[in-house]
């Protein structure tokens, strides 16, 4: 056994840090594997319409690269653009010699629990690798699915931008329509070289009795930017993540973006981390959030670690229901003179005001109060291509008419 993985399975009887403690015994590590489907065909019209709405299309047209993880078997992994290199973590493995520069690099595998599940029950992955100077002109897709009743779905994924490139990924993590039960525990590694840029959008629809922990690094280096953009908008009976970026170049950025509606019954603890740890490095956590009867908890923490850095943080909720509840918890961390670090949090409900001034223009109230809650998600994401801006707003759009 390696000391990587003697550290994981010491890590396994660890309590979680915060949030609910899930017990790992509950959830099944054995699942029937699937066999690989090239035209992404085999899916039924029901599983199609739920990956379409996590932005996953049963195609490969307009993707720089399509990757599709059912249960614990990659059932699809392809490539469409030069440049861009698209692998399934296993393969990946084997090609770079067990990637002694990056596996588990940026990620500690006995962080807690979770992370040490990921390593100590490892299913697989992606692996996406864009080359020097490359500029993908459409996302890389990709599809983290899971069918089979009270399974435990355990991957790793890695992402490398090197110098100058340019990567868009979007990530639809779903459910087959029957499904109740599962665990879905992610550890991501990005890596983001000097004057490279990645933007990740993640889409989450997820089952009821669902219980999801990813947990991702990002080390972002010289005049490099990350950007994420996270959204949950179904039932999910349980979501903790908190991606920790490190701001470790000159003049790199970091932008977190998150979306959540959380129904009753639906737990979510979500949040991230900024450590800005070169000159110049510049931030923003950006979070609206609307409970209608679920628990919230949006978490943000900035750390100034040199003179010299700007960063913000926000926190926004609205309570649509009497059993809701959330909370809001912004921290800053200066730690040296000369940082530049603000935040502010509010959690209220809709104004009376402002439905009355949509119902005097026409609208019904439940139409002026659906404009409102529809306004108020529309996070302005910047650097998303079209398409993706598209499907986040039709997302919005359609929870907003829904919630009424």
């Amino acid at each position: 056994m390696s000391a990587l993985d003697e550290k994981a399975r010491a890590a396994l009887n660890k309590k979680a840090l915060y949030g609910p403690d899930i017990d790992l015994d509950r959830f099944s590590s054995k699942s029937s594997p699937h066999e690989y489907d090239p035209e992404l065909s085999h899916f039924s019209d029901g599983e199609k319409k739920h990956m379409a709405e996590v932005g996953i299309l049963a195609s490969r047209d307009e993707r720089a690269g399509s990757f599709v993880l059912k249960d614990h078997s990659p059932i699809h992994c392809s490539m469409g653009q030069e440049g861009v290199e698209l692998l399934t973590m296993r393969d990946a493995l084997r090609k770079y010699n067990g990637l002694p520069d990056y596996w588990w690099k940026a990620v500690d595998v006995d962080a807690d629990k979770y992370t040490a599940q990921a390593s100590a029950a490892f299913h697989d992955g992606f692996f996406i690798r864009v080359m020097a100077g490359t500029k993908s002109l459409h996302p890389v897709q990709t599809c983290l699915y899971i069918s089979g009743e009270g399974i435990a779905q355990n991957i790793h994924n890695m992402v490398i931008a090197e110098e100058g490139s340019e990567l868009h990924i979007i990530t639809g993590c779903t459910t087959a329509p029957h499904l109740k039960k599962g665990l879905h525990v992610g550890v991501s590694e990005f890596y983001i070289k000097k004057g490279a840029m990645v933007t990740s959008t993640m889409l989450h629809n997820w089952g009821e009795e669902i219980v999801v922990r990813p947990r991702t690094t990002v080390w972002v280096e010289e005049g490099a930017t990350f950007m994420s953009n996270y959204v949950c908008m179904k039932m999910a009976k349980s979501v903790q993540m908190y991606p920790s970026v490190r701001l470790m170049g000159k003049n790199s950025i970091a932008r977190l973006n998150t979306i959540l509606v959380a129904p009753k019954g639906a737990d979510l603890d979500i949040g991230g981390r900024v450590s800005l740890e070169a000159t110049g490095a510049r931030a923003e956590i950006i979070s609206r959030t609307i409970t209608t009867g679920g628990n919230i908890t949006a978490r943000g923490l900035l750390i100034g670690q040199v003179p010299d850095v700007k960063a913000h943080l926000e926190c926004s909720g609205l309570i649509l229901s009497e059993e809701g509840r959330i909370r809001a918890i912004p921290e800053i961390d200066g730690r040296v003179a000369g940082v530049e670090m603000s935040h502010e949090a509010a959690v209220g409900k809709i104004s009376q005001d402002e439905i009355e001034y949509l119902m005097s223009r026409g609208l019904s109230e439940e139409e002026a109060t659906a404009l409102i809650v529809r306004g108020f998600l529309n996070v302005k994401m910047e650097g998303l291509p079209r398409e993706l801006q598209d499907k986040i707003e039709r997302v919005i759009n359609d929870t907003g008419k829904s919630l009424f």
